[in-house]
């Protein structure tokens, strides 16, 4: 039976919510949910030599991901990042910096279990640091020469983002997934004109970054998918919101599952924002194995 083989490469850190630490970074949260839907995962990322770091480490490996490419840093922090929630459970963030995961460096190991990957996703805020965006970056265009699905999660979190960051990182993917948060800068770093219709700004994206698909999350009210053949729109999914940090992660995971799977669009969007749904039900980002 097949089951997909899908990297994540990125940030590892700890979102510091008002009570108490919890495992966090898109990467990694992307990881473990993909993990939970049955694909055979590997992080790419690094963390500290600290308590952090090697709770990081084990809970990775306790989602069954692999975590030989985790790469120990001794002289910097894993990261941490400070949320404060609102009435509506959305997160704002505080993302320290000097942390392990900017200090990724690209080595042979990476490049050998390139060679079997299905998939591959990265987001902006790895970036952040030139050591670590040139190693995504010669990750992602390894994987895309070999014709692996190249998935970017746009991920904006100021003030460690920029037009050229954007831009670049679209252009490398196959797939787009971005909120409809972040449709503005996204359209404004690729010289898209932000009509007023949403739809019309999506599509000159997958003109601008010659890519396959682009799917925007919109909170309660679903998702859209644009491809070159036309629009599929999903409604929310009901569901009683504790907080929404990791959704997005989780939505990510499910809709790129479906497309290994080859699902039908519709099917596949539907399930992703099920899965995104239930992701709002629990505190964290991820839910709990135990």
């Amino acid at each position: 039976m097949f089951r997909p083989k899908i990297i994540s490469i990125g940030e590892v850190l700890w979102d510091l919510f008002p009570d108490g630490e919890r495992f966090g970074g898109a990467p990694a949260n992307f990881a473990c949910h993909a993990a939970l839907q049955g694909a055979e995962v590997a992080m790419i990322s690094a963390v500290g030599n600290d308590k952090r770091g090697h709770d990081a480490i084990e809970i990775l490996a306790e989602y069954g991901i692999d975590v030989s490419l985790v790469q120990g840093i001794p002289d910097a922090p894993t990261g941490t990042v400070g949320i404060e929630l609102n009435a509506e459970g959305k997160p704002t963030f505080t993302i320290h910096e000097r942390s392990a995961w900017d200090q990724l460096e690209w080595n042979e190991d990476i490049a050998n279990y390139l060679a079997a990957a299905d998939a591959i996703c990265f987001g902006t805020l790895g970036q952040r640091s030139e050591l670590a965006r040139q190693t995504i970056r010669q990750a992602i265009n390894m994987a895309a020469a070999r014709g692996i699905i190249c998935v970017v999660d746009i991920n904006l979190r100021a003030p460690f983002f920029n037009a050229k960051t954007i831009r670049e990182s679209i252009q490398l993917a196959s797939i787009l997934k971005l909120s409809d948060e972040e449709i503005v800068a996204a359209c404004s770093a690729c010289g898209v004109s932000d009509s007023s219709s949403t739809l019309n700004s999506l599509r000159p994206l997958i003109t601008y970054g010659n890519l396959e698909k682009v799917v925007m999350t919109r909170g309660v009210e679903g998702a859209v998918l644009v491809t070159s053949e036309g629009v599929i729109e999903q409604p929310g999914i009901a569901t009683d919101i504790v907080d929404t940090v990791g959704a997005g992660d989780a939505f990510t995971a499910a809709f790129i599952m479906g497309e290994l799977y080859r699902e039908a669009c519709e099917t596949n969007l539907r399930k992703a924002c099920e899965v995104a749904a239930a992701a709002c039900s629990h505190a964290g980002a991820i839910p709990s194995r135990k």
